[in-house]
Parts: structure tokens; sequence; C-alpha cells
């Protein structure tokens, strides 16, 4: 599988990074070592290590040129890094060595690397200081330091200078032209999300605008027929285009448009509907209960549909004309990670010999066929007076197709 083109741009920062650190390493060491050994009259193992190290570093960022391998280079100059470092220190004064602060760019170039490569430098740098402490302690006849007295304020100045400039002209600088390319390309996403988020509100806006439409479409078909039957079909149609409607109307108008708060999508729903089939003068009460849940559109949809059917019969069937009644919903969320939403009424209810596959009722078929589109199950508690569904389901993330 190919690398993303962010991936790869991060590789490539890396590999500049890594093979600048190499050169200007390799020269500020050669030059160090030339002015040891000519100007400072250091001689022995310091500057042979400031040799070495040149020549190798050369050697490991032209043969990267070869093979690619940039964890193999990283992994070669980190440890030819380290062991330089180790001896120069040890021959240069121990603790004392001003040389030692190199040991913390080994550290900044392992984070550089990767964060695994950092967590390992940082232990072993603070195990190797502790040593490189009680070995200067202890003063073993191998450690020399071989830093003439009159040489050891200008050795100083050298390694400072090392230090500071690897610290800063390479690191440094990587790390702030990184962090304002991170920061461009943080406010182009941003941008971009703004943009995209603008134009999904547009959509949601435009769907319900054109659900509202066909609901007019319908209200004025209503005005022409007489047939009550077909009425009732149409009033039925017009409601499930409404409860539809109102998600794209909740999603354009929320901050977050991807999540429905179903508590309140459900409590206008149900008002609407009993407005709707019983007029504004309804002698029904409601019970809703769903507290803080929020779902996606893919399931917020299906959902809602469930809800609008399941009242939508029990205004029409369970209620009879202008009686009494009460409507309650309630939902919680099992320790299985799955809803549990109980619908009832306490209306006169159907015979429990009546199902979806024997009933001519579309709503009772629709109920049964978006609990499978919500890949739930269905119980019908027939103990009660009255409507009770108890429906399970997962949320959904995929939009899977109504199943006839």
């Amino acid at each position: 599988m190919k690398n993303s083109p962010r991936k790869r741009s991060r590789v490539d920062d890396k590999t500049q990074l890594l093979l600048k650190f190499n050169y200007v390493s390799a020269i500020l060491s050669l030059v160090f070592g030339l002015v040891c050994y000519f100007a400072l009259s250091i001689t022995g193992i310091v500057p042979i290590v400031f040799f070495t190290y040149s020549v190798l570093n050369f050697i490991n960022a032209f043969a990267f040129n070869k093979h690619g391998n940039l964890m193999a280079m990283a992994i070669i100059t980190s440890l030819l890094s380290l062991l330089s470092t180790l001896l120069i220190t040890f021959y240069s004064g121990g603790i004392q060595s001003p040389f030692i602060f190199v040991l913390g760019l080994i550290v900044l170039a392992g984070y550089i690397s990767t964060s695994v490569f950092g967590r390992i430098y940082l232990s072993a740098i603070i195990t190797v200081i502790v040593l490189i402490f009680l070995l200067t302690v202890v003063a073993p006849p191998w450690v020399v330091d071989t830093v003439p007295d009159k040489s050891k304020d200008f050795f100083s100045l050298m390694s400072l200078l090392f230090s500071v400039y690897l610290l800063g002209g390479i690191f440094g600088k990587n790390l702030l032209k990184t962090h304002h390319r991170l920061n461009r390309t943080k406010r182009k996403v941003e941008t971009k999300i703004q943009e995209k988020e603008t134009l999904l509100k547009e959509v949601h806006h435009r769907v319900k605008n054109n659900l509202q439409t066909i609901s007019s479409l319908l209200s004025l078909q209503l005005r022409n027929i007489d047939d009550d039957a077909i009425k009732k079909m149409l009033r039925s149609s017009q409601n499930r285009v409404i409860a539809m409607a109102m998600i794209h109307e909740m999603l354009y108008l929320r901050e977050d448009n991807s999540q429905i708060d179903y508590g309140n999508y459900v409590r206008e729903l149900v008002e609407y509907l009993v407005r709707s089939v019983k007029g504004t003068s309804a002698n029904v009460s409601i019970d809703i209960d769903i507290p803080n849940m929020k779902f996606n559109i893919d399931t917020a949809i299906p959902l809602g549909l469930l809800v609008n059917e399941a009242v939508t019969n029990t205004l029409k069937y369970g209620i009879l004309n202008d009686s009494k009644g009460s409507i309650f919903i309630r939902m919680r969320k099992s320790e299985q990670d799955d809803f549990i939403l109980n619908i009832g009424d306490n209306g006169v209810g159907f015979s429990k010999e009546i199902t979806h596959k024997t009933s001519k009722s579309l709503g009772l078929k629709l109920i049964h066929n978006l609990v499978r589109q919500l890949q739930g199950s269905l119980i019908r508690d027939v103990s009660k007076k009255g409507t009770h569904y108890i429906i399970r389901f997962r949320e959904i993330r995929e939009q899977i197709p109504v199943v006839s």
C-alpha cells in the first residue's frame, strides 16, 4: 500500500534533517579535530575521535544515497554520535567536560526520529550521565583529561559553539520551519472543514426544504380528494415526510451536524403527530423519557420513522375519537452497549393474533421493516393494556436499505 502524501512529506522532512545533521556535524567535527590538534595542543584520543566520527558520518550519509534505508542511517548516526561524545567527554574532563552537553542533542535527535527512539535515548543518556559522574568521582587510571590547562577555556568555547550551532542552526531552525508549515496546514484543514460543514448544513437545509415542498404538495392534493381512505393514506405519507424533514432541520440548526439530540426530536415529532391527527385540543398526555441520547442520521431516520408509525397507529386506532389517552416513550442504553426503546399506550390495543405478516396495515409492516433496518429485534408485550413495543437495536454506521 502506497504511503499517503502527508506521510511521505514527514519522511522527506526527517530525511533532509538527518542528512543535514550528518553533513554539518561531520564538517564541524573535522574542523574541531583540526583546531584541537594544531591550535590547542590536544593530542591522543580526542582529535582522533573527531576525525573518525567525521569520516564515518560522511560514509553513513553517502551510503544512505545507495540503500535509502532511513532507519538504518538514523541508528548508525545515533550510535556514532553517542560513542564519540562519550569518548570525548571521558577524555576532556568527565562530568566537568563542556562537551557533555552534546548528549542532550542526541536525545532531541531521537525524539525527532520517533517518539520511541526519543524515550530510549532519554533513558540511556540519563544512565550514561550518571555513569560518567561515577567514573569521574572514582577516576580510574584509563580516564585521563587530555585537554591542557591553557586550552580548557578555548575548548569549552568550541564545545559550546558546536552544541549551540547544532541545536539552533539545525534542529531549532528545522523545528521552527516544521511548526510554521504545520500551522499553515492546520489553517488549510480548518478552512476545508468549515467549508464542508457549511456545505453539509446547506445540503440538510435544502433537503428539509424539498421535503417540506413535498409535504405542501400532499396538502394541496388532500384538498381535492373526497375519499376518506385516500385522505388517510396521503396524510400518513405526509407525516412520514415531515418526520424526515424534522431530522434534516435539526441537523441544519445544530452546531454538530452529525448527531441528532433524539429526546428533543421525538418530543417535537410526537407533539406534531398529536396535533395533526387529533387536533390542538387533543386529550392525549405524552410521557417521553430519552435522557441525553444522540444518534447519527443513518440511525435517526429509520428510528424516527419507527416512532412515527407507532405513534400514528396509536392515535388512529388505539386512542379512539376524543377519548382520553396517554403515550409513553422510553429509551435506555443497556450493559451490552445496545439501546432499548419502549413505546406504549393505554388505548384499546389489538389482538395478539394480528402480526405484520397477517395484517394489511402498512404502518405495522413498516414498523417491523424499520426494526430490521436498525438490525434490531421487536417484542410486543401483550400482557399490558394497550399496545406496547420493546425494541432493541444498535446504532448503525452505514445506510442499510429497507428490506420489504
